[in-house]
């Protein structure tokens, strides 16, 4: 009975204690799992849109970005003459292995006005252009697309950002699906007209199956992604079109998206079944560990929102960053006052010709990091593109302040840097504009920060010019000299000419030659300084047409004189030509100069290259006999070590040294040890701007072969040199015109 009693009690409890609490335990289980699964499914759900949202972007960002990439070379003067001269050596390490490994291009092209391809760049490496024809069928459509845009002047697509007109879309490319984007490779200074529509043209081609995937794994931490020509996908794996640019679909991106809420039921799920008495720790350990999810995810996001706004080179803000971020501050600046400083780096082209693009890199990063470490708290520094830097100085307290921190920066400057064990000296030129003085408008402001910046370079380098208003005007004078150096080309000897200035001798100061120097007389603004029209010629593209009249000129006048050799100036652009050698020749023929008696005049930079068009120049004029010297040494890349792996076989040492003698410096020395390093190395000496009689004396003191400057003589019309050597000046201008 008691047994029964005992039982009924059991039972009793069990119905109403035991069941109701595992009941209630088991409701509450459920519950709570049902709960988390809510709540994992919700997580997965705004963690799955929130990856839809990011691919969207990053697909519709895909075609910008490709053509933003191809125009860092295809809107350059030097594009388009050396895609003109079929120089496939500079194609293919500017629009071809460079966008390969600097880019992740697969596959670039260039194609003549006539479609027909010039450069092809395939399987890594440069191929036969004719490897073109096989997939011309499928991006030939794209091609044309372009062709209409410059034949109509359709510029509806170009701004600030994008400066020529494009046309992409996606296409099968040797059975990979790709995008292919077409830019067309243009004058960046408008300089060199093509027939519209018959424009040379760069393709660039993506492949969506290949190492793309991999900088989306690595850069967005897509897991798994991967290109679906149909919409077939498994069950944990996402899906996102990809459409023509008419609308139609091309295929499919597919990836697996991340699922925080699942990952985290997961690794709940037997905690709750195990240990049901703990369900609200475990209530509470879920929330920690959705907490600790979230703030991963949300680290995700912040890492890519920081990749999109700053440069991956130097981790600076980018133009994008920078031109949010000024909007801002002109929004809110109130009676605030802030500087805009634009910065260039002075002689960064030459660091990458000689040392590559690596050595560039990392000039710019430690540019970049120097920058960073002279602003203040609340100031902002950005790379917008190349060796390009610009400053936002905020709370500016009058022009001081701002002039203080330029001069800081150029002095930080010009301590050199060390890359690769190489020493290497730039420097950095700097446009400032005010706010509001000059402007409340982003993009004014930064025009005139921009002129600053030229005004700056074009007086010197490696100083800071505050934007005025004539400074608007120097860019129209510009604009108007380089219109009349056109005239002036082509008018023969009416106003330009080579004036010549006499080397002497430092033993029995005896005339050895002369420096042929062009002289510009303008009709209306009288003489022009070289230090004025030469930088113009170089930008304009004229310096060719320049340096081959005086080459022309210099020849026919020397070959009248007696035996005195002749110098003439030649610059890295003229070098660069592959047939400059051959004008050497033309000029030497016609003249009838003998080849020891001309004397080609070079940069330290083009006297060091061992490689490439310029070497290969000097190579061909040392061989006529044409002698080589290195102008002003000593102010480029040279050192007195790589002096004797130089093939020339004059020094000129620049005038910078010679004016320092009789100072507290030690240039003297320095002139010196040129001198006597070139004399073992079996080299006659120059030396330019002699100005004093005390110069002259320890020049030849020390050894200096040959002497040039004021205190001689000035640079002489040629009419002067033929009457001091009893020549007929007219006899020239008879033959011609008999001719």
């Amino acid at each position: 009975m008691q047994r029964f009693f005992d039982a009924r009690t059991n039972t009793g409890f069990a119905v109403t204690r035991g069941i109701p609490a595992v009941v209630l335990t088991l409701t509450l289980c459920v519950a709570i799992y049902v709960l988390l699964a809510w709540s994992g499914t919700q997580t997965d759900q705004i963690s799955y849109k929130r990856q839809e949202q990011l691919v969207n972007l990053v697909l519709s960002q895909l075609r910008a970005q490709t053509a933003h990439d191809q125009e860092s070379s295809t809107v350059w003067d030097e594009a388009l003459q050396k895609a003109q001269a079929h120089d496939t050596s500079w194609i293919d390490d500017n629009l071809g292995s460079w966008m390969h490994s600097y880019f992740g291009h697969d596959e670039d092209y260039v194609l003549g006005p006539d479609d027909a391809p010039i450069y092809a760049f395939t399987d890594n490496d440069i191929a036969e252009p004719k490897v073109f024809e096989a997939i011309k069928p499928q991006v030939e459509h794209i091609i044309h697309s372009l062709r209409e845009k410059m034949s109509v002047g359709d510029t509806s697509e170009t701004n600030d950002q994008i400066l020529s007109p494009g046309s992409a879309d996606f296409a099968v490319v040797r059975g990979h699906p790709a995008l292919v984007s077409v830019k067309p490779i243009i004058s960046d200074t408008g300089d060199i007209e093509q027939v519209p529509g018959k424009e040379y043209v760069h393709i660039a081609i993506r492949f969506l199956d290949g190492s793309l995937l991999d900088e989306l794994n690595r850069d967005y931490l897509f897991q798994g992604p991967r290109f679906s020509w149909h919409n077939l996908h498994g069950s944990n794996e996402a899906t996102h079109p990809i459409n023509y640019a008419d609308g139609d679909t091309f295929g499919y991106f597919i990836w697996q998206p991340y699922r925080p809420g699942a990952a985290v039921l997961k690794q709940i799920t037997p905690v709750l079944i195990g240990v049901a008495v703990l369900a609200l720790g475990t209530i509470i350990g879920f929330m920690v560990v959705v907490r600790s999810r979230s703030v991963k995810l949300q680290a995700s996001e912040d890492r890519i929102r920081h990749m999109a706004l700053h440069d991956p080179l130097t981790g600076l803000p980018n133009r994008a960053f920078f031109d949010e971020y000024v909007d801002q501050a002109l929004e809110t600046a109130s009676d605030r006052c802030f500087a805009l400083l634009y910065l260039d780096l002075d002689r960064f082209k030459q660091v990458n010709d000689s040392l590559g693009h690596p050595a560039g890199d990392e000039l710019i990063k430690e540019f970049g990091a120097r920058l960073k470490s002279l602003v203040r708290h609340g100031d902002l520094v950005a790379r917008i593109g190349g060796d390009e830097f610009t400053i936002l100085f905020t709370d500016v307290d009058g022009n001081t302040e701002v002039k203080s921190l330029c001069e800081r920066i150029i002095d930080l400057v010009r301590k050199p840097f060390d890359i690769d064990g190489n020493t290497v000296f730039i420097g950095v030129s700097v446009g400032v504009t005010l706010a509001p003085q000059d402007g409340t408008d982003r993009i004014e402001l930064l025009r005139k920060s921009d002129v600053a910046l030229y005004h700056s370079k074009s007086t010197g380098r490696g100083r800071y010019a505050f934007f005025d208003k004539n400074m608007d005007d120097e860019v129209r004078t510009r604009r108007d000299i380089e219109q009349d150096l056109r005239l002036a080309l082509r008018s023969e000897g009416e106003q330009l000419a080579p004036y010549f200035q006499p080397m002497f001798s430092s033993a029995d100061n005896t005339i050895t030659g002369f420096e042929a120097l062009l002289r510009w007389k303008h009709p209306k603004r009288g003489w022009i300084s070289p230090e004025v029209f030469i930088p113009i010629a170089e930008e304009a593209g004229l310096i060719e047409l320049i340096g081959e009249r005086v080459l022309r000129e210099a020849c026919i006048a020397a070959a009248k004189w007696p035996d005195v050799n002749i110098a003439v100036n030649v610059s890295g652009i003229e070098l660069s030509n592959p047939t400059y050698h051959m004008l050497v020749a033309d000029a030497l023929r016609n003249s009838g100069l003998k080849p020891q008696r001309l004397e080609i005049e070079v940069t330290e930079t083009a006297a060091t290259d061992g490689l490439g068009s310029a070497a290969q120049n000097l190579n061909a004029i040392r061989d006529m006999g044409v002698r080589v010297a290195i102008d002003d040494f000593g102010t480029g890349f040279s050192s007195l070590g790589r002096l004797q792996q130089l093939k020339v076989d004059r020094i000129k040492i620049d005038k910078s040294f010679v004016h320092g003698f009789g100072r507290a410096t030690d240039d003297e020395a320095i002139v010196q040890a040129i001198i006597e390093l070139a004399h073992a190395k079996g080299l006659k000496t120059t030396a330019e701007g002699v100005e004093t009689e005390s110069q002259s004396k320890s020049l030849a003191r020390i050894g200096c072969d040959d002497l040039q400057g004021f205190l001689f003589s000035k640079a002489l019309p040629r009419k002067e040199i033929d009457v001091l050597f009893s020549v007929d000046s007219d006899a020239d201008e008879v033959n011609a015109s008999a001719a």
